[in-house]
């Protein structure tokens, strides 16, 4: 019997580490703040990583989607928090840039990146958003 609560405190104990990794991954380095609307209008906020490409800010949702990605679909535009400073902005999916922002992110949140991505199934099939300002 003891050797069962071993197993089963060592898996909840992994858990609790692999989801403490991912807390501490995802909100270091630099994380803006999405603002987004739902379906009832209300605003949605969503914290993300951002890259700089060409002159242009860029996000990047993962090939499974994600609440923020749908919202942001629906209804293009958004407003940023980057840096202390709202802006507004209209969000253009741009999937043929994938690799290049991929690496970007890559380059600038390291480890993080690396983390996240093994623990969504990697990232093949991401989306590159473009941010537009308005």
């Amino acid at each position: 019997m003891k050797w069962v609560v071993r197993i089963v405190l060592g898996v909840v104990g992994l858990v609790v580490v692999v989801f403490g990794l991912q807390i501490v991954a995802s909100e270091t380095g630099e994380v803006v703040v999405l603002h987004a609307r739902d379906a009832d209008g209300g605003v949605a906020q969503t914290r993300l990583w951002v890259v700089d490409h060409g002159g242009r800010q860029y996000l990047r949702c993962g090939a499974d989607g994600s609440g923020w990605f749908a919202r942001l679909t629906a209804s293009p535009e958004i407003e940023l928090e980057r840096g202390g400073e709202l802006a507004e902005y209209r969000a253009v999916p741009e999937p043929e840039l994938s690799a290049q922002i991929n690496e970007l992110m890559q380059q600038k949140y390291g480890w993080r990146d690396s983390l996240i991505g093994v623990l969504v199934g990697g990232r093949d099939g991401s989306v590159p958003v473009r941010l537009e300002a308005r």
